[in-house]
């Protein structure tokens, strides 16, 4: 076999496994959509739970997702970024920096169960916050921390090479460069980052059981404050997210029509991160596009 025949047996088998992974997970998408699409109407996505139908609608849980979206990310990128920019910039190689990678990969690793234990011992009980938005997010952001370092570690290197001797060629200090140069340019690997992180956000359902709990009734939006338990913004509220709704209601089934609500969560839960990652790209992609000078 001479090596052009070779290499197009090589690349057909290379589409054929991309196109049945791509088609396995439309078809995934698909069923998941079509089980649960006709749910899927206002008074489902906006409406309180037993108002609307005989198990209600999931308005307070898609919020909860939401807000602990931000609440996550808002812990997640700037302590992952920042890792990553000191692990690429600063850290000396030896011993100390082996350890934290090593530190990062295991945390990375474990199971969410196993976060989320911690959570409850940490942030429930240790430090008092009862089940709550925030022992959620700080949980959670155990799990994405590390992962998010590694690729902000990685991006920053890569951009780095291309403009980091030139930058101090011409007089920049070693900040400016990253500021101005060296981050803008990796913010495309980095964005990939927070998307992936979003997604473990919006998919967990163990971390959050054992941290922010479950909740049921409406929201009180008329009190924006940050503490206490009446307002839809307190961090120290219980929130129940829409993963964790579903595994509520496919293990509890209190509800008549449990197994529709159930399916219509999913499909809300899928159509949101495939938005979320759709508005991640073109936001990157307009800000990778004004930092090229197109």
């Amino acid at each position: 076999m001479n090596a052009k025949k070779a290499d197009k047996i090589a690349t057909a088998v290379f589409y054929a496994i991309s196109i049945f992974i791509v088609t396995l997970l439309g078809t995934f998408i698909a069923y998941i959509i079509y089980k649960g699409g006709a749910m899927i109407k206002p008074s489902f996505l906006f409406g309180n739970p037993k108002l609307s139908g005989a198990g209600g609608g999931i308005g307070p849980q898609l919020f909860n997702s939401f807000y602990m979206l931000i609440i996550s990310l808002i812990i997640t990128v700037p302590v992952g970024i920042g890792a990553g920019i000191y692990l690429a910039e600063y850290a000396k190689e030896g011993k100390i920096l082996n350890f934290i990678r090593m530190s990062l990969e295991t945390i990375s690793s474990l199971p969410s169960i196993v976060i989320g234990m911690f959570g409850l011992l940490v942030f429930v009980n240790m430090a008092g916050w009862g089940y709550s938005i925030l022992a959620g997010a700080l949980s959670v952001s155990i799990l994405n921390i590390p992962s998010m370092t590694r690729i902000s570690e990685n991006a920053i290197k890569t951009a780095s090479k291309r403009v980091k001797e030139a930058s101090l060629g011409l007089g920049a200090s070693k900040w400016q460069t990253l500021a101005k140069l060296t981050v803008p340019i990796a913010m495309s690997e980095i964005l990939t980052g927070i998307i992936l992180a979003s997604g473990r956000i919006f998919g967990e359902a163990a971390a959050f059981l054992y941290t922010a709990g479950l909740s049921s009734g409406g929201l009180n939006f008329n009190n924006i404050s940050l503490l206490g338990n009446k307002s839809a913004f307190s961090l120290f509220r219980p929130a129940e997210t829409l993963a964790v709704h579903i595994w509520k209601l496919n293990s509890e089934g209190t509800v008549i029509d449990a197994v529709q609500i159930a399916n219509g969560t999913s499909a809300v839960l899928i159509i949101a991160v495939l938005l979320f990652n759709i508005i991640a790209r073109l936001l990157g992609n307009r800000l990778m596009r004004s930092y090229g000078g197109k």
